[in-house]
C-alpha cells in the first residue's frame, strides 16, 4: 500500500506545439507540505492545473489517492485550489463565500452551519462572518479562501501563489499561519512560489523547476546544502561559483585547482582527475578578513570590498578577487566581531573552511 496521495506519471504537456512540460515524474506524500518552486515560465503552475483538473496532460497519468483521474473533472477530484486572486464572491459575505460549496451539494443546513463555523474557527475570522470581502485586509481575504476550500475537507489543497499580494510584514506571518494550520487540519498542501526563502521556511519538500523539467526533489536543507547540479544551486539562495579542476582523486578526498590554489575537499560523487567542475560557497560561508588580521594567506584569495551593505544582524560585503570575480559574503555581529566595519576599496582576504564547499560537475553557462 503506497502512501502517496498524488502520483505523476511520465505527465507532459503542449500547447500549439509549445513544449510545456517534458515526462513529470512525482510522488506528493499523504499529508506533507510540498512546495512547487521556480522561475516565472518553467511549468509550475500549469502542473498544479493538471493535478486540479483545469487542463489535460499531453501525455502520461495522473494518480490521486489511487485512481488514474485522466479525463475526470475538477469537481470529481476532491481536491481544491486557493488562486491568487482569492476569486471570492465580493456580493456575499464571508459566512456566504465558505458556505457556497457545500450548498451547491445540497447538504442539509445543520451540517452547513456547524462545519462552516469550524472552518471559520479554524482559521479565526468566526467574528468576520457578516462582513464582505471589501471589508478585509488582504490576509483576512486569503484565511477566507483557504477557509471556503478547506470547508469541503478536500483530500489536497492546492495553493498558487496565494501570498504574492501581501506587504513583506503580512506574508511572512501568513507563511507561519499556512503551515500551522496544514499540520493542524492534516491535509496535504501543494504550494506554487518562485519565493525561494518562502519554499525554504514553509515546506516539508520542495520540487526544484526549470524549463519544464524537475531538477531536483528534497527536503529545504538538501536542496539548499547539496544542490544536484548548478541550475539548483545558483537558483535556491545566493552562491559563490568557483570554475575549477580536479588535479587528484584519492577515494573521497579530492584535490582541486581554485584560482591557482590547491585545495583539498572531501566528495561522495563520482569525479575524474582532470574533470572540470563547479565549486559552490554560499555567502554566509565565505570568510573576509582585513589585511591586518591575517598571518597565513596560503589558503586565501586576495580581494577589495566593492560594496558594503548593512542589514541589522549582518553586514553583507561584494568583494572583488583578483582574477576580477565578484563574490558575496555575509558576515554576522558576534561577540568576537561586534563592529564588522569594512570600508569601500578596503583590501582584503577571503576564503572559507575546507567542507563547507559543494562540488558540482561542470555545466556550461
Amino acid at each position: 500500500m503506497t502512501n502517496n496521495i498524488i502520483e505523476l506519471r511520465g505527465v507532459s504537456k503542449s500547447i500549439h506545439n509549445h513544449s510545456i512540460l517534458h515526462g513529470i515524474n512525482l510522488e506528493v506524500r499523504n499529508g506533507e507540505f510540498l512546495t512547487l518552486l521556480g522561475p516565472s515560465g518553467c511549468g509550475k503552475t500549469t502542473l498544479l492545473r493538471l493535478i486540479s483538473g483545469f487542463e489535460d496532460p499531453t501525455t502520461g497519468s495522473i494518480y490521486i489517492n489511487g485512481k488514474d483521474v485522466n479525463g475526470l473533472p475538477p469537481h470529481l477530484r476532491h481536491v481544491h485550489t486557493v488562486f491568487q486572486s482569492y476569486a471570492l464572491f465580493p456580493h456575499m459575505t464571508v459566512y456566504e463565500n465558505v458556505a457556497f460549496g457545500l450548498r451547491c451539494q445540497k447538504l442539509p443546513k445543520a451540517e452547513i452551519e456547524s462545519r462552516v463555523s469550524e472552518a471559520l474557527r479554524t482559521v479565526k475570522l468566526e467574528k468576520f462572518a457578516n462582513r464582505k470581502p471589501d471589508q478585509l485586509s488582504g490576509g483576512q481575504q486569503q484565511r477566507v479562501a483557504i477557509a471556503r476550500a478547506v470547508v469541503n475537507r478536500p483530500l489536497v489543497l492546492l495553493l498558487d501563489e496565494p501570498l504574492s499580494s501581501l506587504d513583506y510584514r503580512l506574508r511572512k506571518t501568513m507563511q507561519i499561519e499556512l503551515k500551522q494550520l496544514q499540520r493542524k487540519l492534516g491535509i496535504t498542501f501543494i504550494f506554487v512560489t518562485h519565493d525561494q526563502e518562502e519554499a525554504l521556511s514553509m515546506s516539508d519538500r520542495v520540487v526544484v523547476m526549470h524549463e519544464g523539467c524537475i531538477e531536483q526533489v528534497g527536503t529545504p536543507r538538501q536542496v539548499y546544502e547539496a544542490p544536484q547540479n548548478l541550475t539548483v544551486a545558483q537558483f535556491i539562495g545566493e552562491a559563490n561559483i568557483f570554475d575549477s579542476e580536479i588535479l587528484a582523486v584519492d577515494g573521497k578526498q579530492l584535490t582541486v585547482d581554485i584560482q591557482g590554489k590547491k585545495r583539498e575537499i572531501k566528495s561522495n560523487g563520482t569525479f575524474l582527475a582532470g574533470q572540470k567542475v563547479h565549486i559552490l560557497v554560499r555567502p554566509e560561508d565565505l570568510r573576509v578578513w582585513g589585511q591586518a588580521e591575517v598571518t597565513d594567506s596560503s589558503d586565501m584569495y586576495p580581494g577589495v570590498v566593492e560594496e558594503v551593505i548593512y542589514k541589522g544582524t549582518t553586514v553583507d560585503l561584494m568583494v572583488r578577487l583578483a582574477n576580477n570575480q565578484l563574490v558575496a559574503a555575509t558576515e554576522f555581529f558576534d561577540e568576537d566581531d561586534e563592529k564588522l566595519e569594512y570600508s569601500i576599496g578596503e583590501p582584503v582576504w577571503a576564503t572559507w573552511l575546507s567542507g563547507w564547499e559543494v562540488i558540482l560537475p561542470h555545466e556550461a553557462s
